[in-house]
């Protein structure tokens, strides 16, 4: 399986094959230098007296973007610690508000939602609206909202594929007669969620016949298992493709964009100086939905760490040296 990965990485990522990325924008080119033009990220000794510790939330995808940011802030030369997997949305923003981090990666939809109380049916539909919508609620709180990833990693509901037969759906209205029959599985914090439980129940007018909370980690196995006939999932989940997994269609648009955005507080920030942004601005470059689903396959299926598949994505991107 480690193999595999490695070549399934190599040819998605593409950059250490001479390649071009699934963008189809061409790979960095390693003679290329700083980190605004995407090269090599530059080393400025200066920024060491900068101490930033980068946090995450409780789940592989969030491991591997804090380990991103992490290594990638330190080849520029930051003081960096790691506080990652340290709860939901709402326990990392409050350490990032309390300074018990400075930084971590948070989606323009869970935002939205979650923080600043827009019903799903009222979100834009176009990533780059959510972000900027996000950005200014952020910066009246006092928070920078980085530009966004290019990746977007939406909740879905997820069936087995002979699930998805038997029960004759493939979108996610055509559970509303079934609904009653059956148990949607999902994180904790899904049941009082805009974009999970009470969106299916608002948008689509789903009433399950119950909803059964599990540890965020646990959302494929319940599937595989036999336990769960429905659950929350990510689109950039690996197990999708590796489980034969159906996604049912949105095709209500209840689920938002997701695009991922580095928030950091604005006076921490301003301290931190101009290559953070350069900084951020290569980190992200490359971070597509088929290279996040790869990273994720690292660590869920090939029992990498997060730190591994991140410094694997820097290496191949050579934003450090291999």
């Amino acid at each position: 399986m480690r193999w595999v990965l490695l070549v399934l990485l190599c040819a998605v990522l593409a950059a250490a094959c001479g390649g071009d990325d699934d963008s189809g924008t061409p790979a960095p080119s390693p003679t290329r230098s700083g980190s605004q033009s995407g090269g090599k990220i530059q080393q400025n000794g200066a920024n060491a007296k900068v101490r930033l510790t980068i946090g995450s939330k409780n789940f592989t995808e969030q491991k591997v973007l804090g380990e991103i940011y992490a290594q990638g802030l330190q080849a520029a030369g930051y003081t960096v610690k790691r506080d990652l997997g340290i709860g939901d949305e709402h326990r990392a923003l409050a350490a990032l508000k309390t300074g018990e981090i400075s930084a971590y990666p948070e989606y323009t939809g869970t935002a939205l939602l979650s923080f600043f109380g827009r019903k799903a049916e009222e979100l834009p539909k176009d990533p780059q609206a959510a972000y900027e919508e996000a950005k200014r609620e952020f910066a009246a709180a006092g928070l920078t909202a980085f530009p966004p990833t290019p990746f977007t990693s939406s909740n879905e509901v997820g069936l087995l594929k002979k699930t998805a037969d038997r029960l004759a759906v493939s979108k996610i209205s055509q559970l509303k007669p079934k609904a009653g029959q059956l148990k949607l599985y999902g994180p904790p914090e899904c049941r009082t969620r805009q974009d999970c439980l009470l969106g299916l129940e608002r948008v689509y007018g789903l009433r399950f016949k119950k909803f059964v909370p599990i540890n965020i980690d646990q959302r494929h196995e319940v599937l595989t298992s036999g336990q769960a006939p429905v659950s929350i999932v990510f689109t950039t989940d690996p197990q999708i493709k590796r489980d034969g997994e159906v996604l049912l269609q949105d095709d209500k648009g209840m689920f938002p964009p997701y695009n991922s955005t580095f928030l950091m507080k604005k006076s921490v920030a301003a301290k931190a100086g101009p290559d953070l942004p350069k900084t951020i601005q290569a980190v992200n470059k490359n971070l597509t939905a088929d290279v996040m689903q790869e990273l994720n396959a690292r660590v869920d299926l090939d029992k990498d760490t997060p730190e591994q598949a991140a410094q694997a994505y820097l290496k191949q991107f050579k934003l450090i040296p291999a």
